[in-house]
């Protein structure tokens, strides 16, 4: 069947007017006039240059894409038969539907749609529904830029709706100017596959990486643990600090190797922060790294007791923010043991052999009490984060919700 072939009135009018072949019937009834918008519609029923003569056969442009197009079509209910000499083309009865608006969200409106609180709660259940099984998360795609960075494509399906993350890492960006992550979330309808919205990549993953090291602090830090550090103050750790704090712990200590931006980041979040050095934000409580994961920031002799480590950057594979000895000495928890045990903080002990599947527990088994979390006040914690598509489906939910009942506005396309 052909969808795109749609004879417009001119050529129903000519070929009406034009003789045929002999013994020729000609049937165009059902057909209806549609835009010209695309390239199929002027793909239509044509004579060559000249009149039809006894025995010349009409011809159809026929591409391949029209005519999968056509296959899948629920816009074809019924078609009409044009028989052209000895050829007998059926030609579908399409209709002229508008496209409709693709909402997008920029990243200040996906920040204005989203609060840490929000985000935080999203991120817990997400978590517990992929635990469930209820949420679905194929793993994480690759594609490397060597030697600039590399692409990931992130997808996941849960509660009617569909998500698609296309998004970077290309650490020497800031360099040029420009982030270092960048990318579009697409969110569809899971029932019609409809697209519903596009969201910058780069606000939902601040978010959700915040949102997710607030989870897991409260499921696995020390009883009345509260004091932070806050190793990276770019983006990322901004948002951690904002969710941590939302989430009533703080006050603590901002690190940065650009110290004007841990300054920055401490003077935001007000009385008793303050920017300081490595030695001082390891020496915290909860710890939470952002780092680009290129230079390994956690020791063995860093750990203190009690402490609890939430490691957020290292999230490919070959990237550490902490020794192999540093993680091995803790017990360890992770977002989501595939991903983690092929890209994260993790990868390095268990392709020594040090770690294996038994000694991991995913944080969302935690959160629904099918598995311990901390052993006592002085047990050691790390929670390897390295980012999940339902983290960034539960953040791209709550800021749908939020421009459907008129909380932000959005930008509009046409497809």
């Amino acid at each position: 069947m052909i969808e795109s072939e749609r004879v417009s009135e001119c050529t129903k009018r000519r070929l009406e007017k034009r003789p045929l072949a002999s013994g020729a019937v000609s049937h165009l009834s059902g057909c209806r006039s549609t835009p010209s918008r695309s390239a199929a519609a002027s793909q239509a029923l044509t004579g060559g240059s000249g009149s039809a003569t006894d025995g010349e056969l009409l011809r159809v442009n026929c591409s391949s894409a029209a005519t999968t197009a056509a296959a899948s079509s629920s816009e074809a209910p019924g078609a009409t038969i044009v028989s052209l000499g000895r050829r007998f083309i059926e030609l579908p009865r399409v209709s002229c539907r508008a496209v409709a608006e693709l909402s997008v969200l920029d990243h200040e409106a996906v920040l204005a749609a989203v609060s840490p609180e929000l985000a935080i709660e999203h991120v817990r259940q997400a978590l517990l529904r992929h635990h469930e099984g209820v949420w679905e998360m194929p793993a994480k795609v690759y594609l490397d830029s060597p030697p600039h960075g590399d692409f990931r494509a992130m997808p996941a399906r849960g509660d009617g709706l569909a998500l698609l993350k296309w998004i970077t890492s290309f650490p020497g960006n800031p360099e040029r100017g420009l982030p270092t992550v960048m990318g579009v979330v697409c969110l569809s309808d899971a029932v019609t596959g409809a697209p519903l919205m596009l969201l910058d990549a780069r606000s939902v993953t601040a978010l959700r990486t915040g949102a997710v090291a607030a989870v897991a602090s409260a499921a696995l830090a020390a009883p009345n643990a509260r004091t932070l550090g806050i190793v990276g103050c770019g983006l990322h750790g901004t948002w951690v600090a904002r969710c941590l704090l939302a989430a009533g712990f703080g006050p603590g200590v901002c690190f940065d190797l650009d110290r004007a931006a841990a300054e920055r980041l401490a003077a935001e979040l007000g009385h008793g922060w303050r920017a300081g050095s490595l030695e001082e934000a390891v020496a915290q409580e909860i710890v939470s790294c952002v780092t680009p994961g290129a230079e390994v920031v956690i020791e063995a002799r860093d750990l203190h007791p009690g402490v609890h480590l939430n490691m957020l950057g290292a999230d490919a594979r070959g990237k550490a923010e902490a020794t192999i000895e540093a993680v091995t000495a803790c017990s360890l928890y992770c977002d989501e043991w595939e991903q983690a045990s092929h890209g994260g903080e993790l990868t390095g002990a268990i392709d020594a052999g040090l770690v294996s599947r038994a000694q991991v527990t995913e944080l969302g088994a935690v959160l629904a009490g099918d598995a311990a979390g901390r052993a006592d006040r002085r047990s050691l914690t790390l929670f390897d984060s390295t980012g999940l598509a339902i983290q960034d489906l539960a953040i791209a939910r709550a800021a749908l919700a939020a421009w459907r009942e008129g909380q932000v506005s959005a930008q509009t396309i046409n497809l």
